[in-house]
């Protein structure tokens, strides 16, 4: 069964352990590989280990689901395989990617493979770590995660107004099935690595609430459950994020010298203090709790309701007229029955030309 492996990635070093890993399977089985080099402005060739048969794509520097569209919008074969750059597959990777695909019946738009997330031994994982190894169980994570053609060309392929590594791939999925498609699990592994991170990465993290808002719009207060996806603590997040601004505004009411705006002040800040501490307090309980940990916790755990709450309002004003993306024009035949040569026809033109550049003609330059 041949394929067509897409790999977006911003230069991470990991590229490379990632590229060394596929490289016997890739031979063995003549898969192709293309890298999507999504970093933005301009930038110095990938440091790319040499040997490897690949070709390297321009992205468009417009976040992952805008790199894979790229990446499967210029491959050459029915199944397309998506790979982050920083898993590293098991040895005999792409023998059983082989076999997942094999199996695959006509019905079948994509199949899922299986994601180990390494954990310290000696101490419970921090924070960063748990949220990292949540992607074990996430429900069709392009990690790895392989689509038919057909399936992809039927719904248009990644929504590209999701630009983060957050939703974009619960939401094609939703979409895949939405068009008669079935997905399913396989056989393959490939481990995902804790990537290093400053204590402030959840703060980062929050941006994805705008995204959450134009899901929200798109499929209806059962976003979650339609997108598989766990539910969250917005509610709790709106009203810490309430309470601190009323006790801000009370306090403020209060230094003009108006009566009983103490009190108020008082008593929203009492509401703000008590949801943050019980906020921290489930972050730190299944923690290491060493002080680092700890201090940690209670410092983002205080900045991470107003900040998931203002990004969820950014979103929510940007995507008011966001429709959902449709599928192909009606009278093309049931997705479970495109031939094949009908996949090709419609495939999807790139929005910008994309150079293609020999993998063995690159020099292995370091990479950012």
């Amino acid at each position: 069964m041949t394929a067509t492996i897409v790999v977006p990635t911003l230069g991470r070093p990991s590229l490379g352990r990632l590229l060394e890993a596929l490289g016997p399977g890739l031979a063995k089985h003549r898969f192709e590989l293309l890298i999507v080099d999504d970093r933005p402005g301009d930038r110095p060739p990938l440091a790319l280990p040499p040997g490897i048969e690949a070709t390297v794509l321009d992205g468009p520097a417009r976040g992952p689901a805008a790199a894979r569209n790229t990446g499967w919008r210029a491959a050459r074969h029915e199944w397309i395989a998506f790979l982050d750059d920083d898993v590293l597959p098991d040895p005999d990777w792409a023998d059983r990617l082989a076999d997942d695909l094999a199996e695959a019946g006509e019905h079948v738009g994509g199949v899922q493979g299986v994601l180990r997330v390494p954990l310290p031994a000696d101490r419970r994982p921090t924070d960063w770590e748990r949220v990292t190894a949540g992607l074990a169980d996430g429900a069709w994570i392009t990690a790895d995660m392989a689509y038919r053609r057909a399936a992809l060309a039927r719904c248009g392929g990644f929504d590209e107004r999701l630009p983060r590594a957050f939703r974009e791939d619960a939401e094609l999925a939703f979409r895949v099935r939405r068009e008669g498609w079935s997905l399913r699990r396989g056989r393959r592994r490939v481990t995902h690595p804790v990537r290093p991170e400053g204590r402030w990465v959840s703060v980062r993290t929050q941006r994805g609430n705008a995204d959450d808002a134009l899901l929200r719009h798109l499929y209806g207060p059962r976003w979650r459950q339609r997108l598989e996806i766990p539910p969250g603590r917005r509610h709790r997040h709106v009203a810490i994020t309430a309470a601190l601004v009323t006790a801000g505004a009370a306090a403020l009411v209060a230094a003009s010298g108006r009566r009983g705006w103490t009190a108020v002040a008082a008593g929203a800040g009492l509401a703000w203090a008590a949801g943050t501490a019980e906020f921290a307090a489930a972050r730190i309980a299944p923690g290491p709790r060493d002080p680092s940990e700890v201090a940690t916790m209670v410092a983002t755990s205080a900045v991470i309701p107003p900040v998931a709450t203002v990004h969820w309002l950014r979103g929510w004003l940007r995507r008011r007229a966001a429709e959902p993306l449709g599928s192909q024009p009606a009278g093309l035949p049931p997705a479970h029955r495109c031939p094949a040569g009908w996949a090709a026809l419609s495939r999807p033109t790139a929005s910008r030309s994309v150079p293609t550049r020999p993998f063995a003609s690159r020099s292995a330059e370091g990479s950012r």
